[in-house]
């Protein structure tokens, strides 16, 4: 990587701080433009287009939604919160989008912080060549790494990409780095959300070496209404968050198939 890396620029759309959804402790999430899925019930429709838009929502001004960064310029915010890094656990995400669709100035991110002695994590699906994610592993403490389904052709039909890939680099990670994979599962009604949908998941983590946890997150409607605000159809309009029951019977399921630590939400 180029020595001079603080001065490596990117494109995010946000940065949200005090999170304690996206790895351990109070962390900074960093949101990167781009990815290469296109998720049906996807919540950030606005990180999927590399190309700055601009979002008109109802009642609101126009967003224009994208900026171009430099590694030091993300760096003075994440830095401001290092008190409550160190007294919580916690540190810098990085989420999207897809940070692997910019994996050169994810990896410079994710080092400014880890040689600053802040800890570091991506929300990834994974999906990308596996030399761009070897780019990010010395520099990163916990892959939070999708896994929606394990049938390739339903995956394809709900998010528009086979997932070969996505599970031969999850087997490639837990196997090639200290780094902790924690698998994540975004439930979907239609698309994963049986019990023996959630069971083959489970069936795959307890695969990859030294994987210790797997999360199940509820879907929710909270980005719907960003599909109009972008000139596009939401195509789940009638898709429901799942109930607790719901959750708890596939959380039973998940825990039974894998024998991991298994819980709702992340």
């Amino acid at each position: 990587m180029n020595e001079n890396y603080w001065s490596e620029k990117g494109r995010i759309f946000d940065i949200q701080k005090y999170s304690i959804h996206d790895g351990p402790g109070i962390r900074t999430i960093v949101f990167l433009k781009g990815c290469p899925l296109r998720c049906r019930w996807c919540c950030n429709p606005e990180s999927q287009e590399f190309e700055i838009q601009t979002m008109r929502l109802p009642d609101r001004k126009p967003k224009v939604v994208g900026r171009d960064v430099t590694v030091r310029e993300v760096m003075d915010e994440v830095e401001k919160d290092r008190v409550y890094y160190r007294r919580s656990g916690g540190g810098l995400t990085l989420s999207g989008g897809e940070c692997l669709a910019q994996p050169d100035f994810s990896a410079a991110l994710l080092r400014a912080a880890h040689e600053n002695g802040i800890n570091t994590a991506i929300e990834s699906t994974g999906f990308a060549p596996f030399e761009q994610i070897q780019k990010l592993l010395p520099y990163l403490d916990y892959y939070l790494m999708d896994i929606k389904h394990i049938d390739s052709a339903k995956h394809k039909e709900y998010t528009g990409q086979p997932n070969e890939r996505i599970l031969e680099n999850a087997f490639k990670i837990a196997s090639s780095s200290n780094v902790e994979l924690i698998i994540r599962v975004p439930v979907i009604a239609p698309f994963n959300g049986t019990p023996e949908e959630i069971a083959a998941i489970g069936r795959f983590a307890k695969s990859l070496p030294g994987v210790r946890k797997m999360h199940l997150l509820p879907y929710h409607r909270l980005g719907q209404d960003k599909y109009a605000g972008l000139g596009r159809e939401y195509l789940l309009p009638d898709l429901m968050p799942p109930d607790a029951d719901t959750m708890r019977t596939l959380l039973k399921a998940a825990e039974e198939a894998s024998g991991l630590y298994c819980q709702i939400g992340g």
